[in-house]
Formats: structure tokens, C-alpha cells, sequence
């Protein structure tokens, strides 16, 4: 992750595996999974600045588990890893 570096409001995020077997125990294949939306952050930017000059703080910090916008973010690939890079208005809440 040290090749990234998110900037402004932004937040860089590694997607969670999603369950591959339902609460009844049928195992989904890859085809039948819906696309991921809840992440881990990874990397967080400086938070957003205003007109002002003030600088208003992201409000997740590395770590975190997120839900975010089902087709919010840019997806990147780095080393290997896929990562997607979202604005903190595309995340919608914090899982705790």
C-alpha cells in the first residue's frame, strides 16, 4: 500500500470476500454473488478543504469496516491487489 496515497476526502478500501454459502447452507457460485460493497479501509486521505482554507478531517479511519455505494468508487490494481478508491461520500456507514 506504500504506492498509494489517497488525497483530499478520499479513501482507498480492499474489498471483503462475500459469503459464499447462504443461511440455509447452498453454496453460491462466483456468477451468483452480488459485487462486494462492504470494504476494509486501508489508507485515508487528509480530508477535504474548503473554501476557506480549513481542512474538515475524513470521518473513517484504517481499519474500519464500510458499507459504501454498490457502483461508488474507482477500482485500481496494485501489486496484485485490487483496491477501490472512493470519495467519503460513498461511504454510507460504518460497521461496528
Amino acid at each position: 500500500m506504500a504506492n498509494l496515497r489517497p488525497l483530499n476526502d478520499r479513501v482507498i478500501v480492499k474489498t471483503v470476500a462475500p459469503e459464499e454459502k447462504t443461511l440455509g447452507g447452498i453454496i453460491l457460485p462466483d456468477s451468483a454473488q452480488e459485487k462486494p460493497t462492504e470494504a476494509e479501509v486501508v489508507a485515508v486521505g487528509p480530508g477535504k478543504t474548503l473554501d476557506n482554507g480549513k481542512t474538515v478531517p475524513v470521518d473513517v479511519k484504517v481499519g474500519d469496516r464500510v458499507i459504501y455505494a454498490k457502483y461508488g468508487g474507482t477500482e485500481v490494481k496494485v501489486g496484485g491487489d485490487d483496491f477501490i478508491i472512493l470519495r467519503q461520500d460513498d461511504i454510507l456507514a460504518v460497521k461496528e
